[in-house]
């Protein structure tokens, strides 16, 4: 499928942190829903600002971008892929699918 974004879903990123790896997440939601519900050492660059903020990000890693539901994060991964970032995924279904599935505290909105 052509421009087909590359994702994982919440419960593979889980197995493989509970494996051991440590892939990068990206949080690209604006800094108010950072309040709202969070995962653990992600880095914070809202989408918008993306483009100017490259430096922030690796590119030797494995990175899993994320935002609300998993919009934001594809259009991200795209940007991404296209300046060089080819280990770059979504996060199928955001940060709400992993609090309806993968942690049930985290807060959904």
């Amino acid at each position: 499928m052509p421009g087909a974004v590359p994702q994982v879903s919440v419960e593979e990123l889980k197995q493989r942190m509970d494996g051991g790896e440590k892939p990068l997440l990206l949080d690209v939601r604006e800094p108010h829903e950072w309040a709202l519900a969070d995962l653990p050492d992600a880095i914070k660059v809202p989408l918008q600002t993306l483009p100017k903020n490259l430096e922030k990000i690796p590119r030797d890693r494995d990175l899993v971008v994320y935002c609300r539901s998993g919009g934001r994060s594809a259009n991200a991964v795209q940007f991404l892929r296209q300046v060089g970032y080819d280990r770059a995924v979504n996060l199928a279904g955001g940060i709400n699918a992993w609090a309806d599935r993968i942690d049930s505290t985290l807060r959904k909105y």
